[in-house]
């Protein structure tokens, strides 16, 4: 069970397993790979999934994690694309876990975590007391 919605879209073969969850990739649609060909844009690399996210209200959440399975190797780039309400994004540090670090994640904002970030830095959406629209992000990654 996750608090939230997801589906697994990639090229074939490319599987992700994470959280005892193992997800098999739907292919592309066509406005799935216009989105991914504009983050690749400004993209140090190329994606080969992604994995969608539906928030459907305040009460879905994300909690504190690193993308550090090794499907995605050492130094993983996620480009992460929002549509619809905003949320509140939040970085802590994973052994200094007092050092952290918001932001507002808005329609069309695009994130982009890459070199050491999964190393050093776990992230959460957190559940909001305020009342909040439908949110769908976008985390796409190359499955090595």
């Amino acid at each position: 069970m996750q608090p939230r919605l997801t589906a697994w879209y990639g090229d074939t073969g490319k599987t992700y397993r994470y959280s005892g969850i193992t997800m098999l990739p739907i292919h592309w649609t066509h406005t799935l790979l216009e989105i991914k060909r504009r983050i690749e844009d400004v993209s140090p690399v190329a994606f080969n999934s992604a994995l969608l996210n539906l928030y459907r209200d305040q009460k879905d959440s994300m909690g504190w994690h690193r993308d550090n399975e090794k499907e995605l190797g050492s130094n993983p780039v996620i480009g992460s694309i929002s549509f619809g309400a905003p949320r509140i994004f939040r970085l802590r540090h994973h052994q200094e876990k007092g050092l952290t670090r918001s932001l507002e994640l808005t329609h069309g904002s695009l994130l982009i975590m890459s070199g050491q970030t999964q190393h050093y830095w776990e992230h959460s959406i957190p559940k909001q007391s305020a009342a909040k629209g439908t949110r769908i992000n976008i985390t796409f990654r190359k499955i090595v």
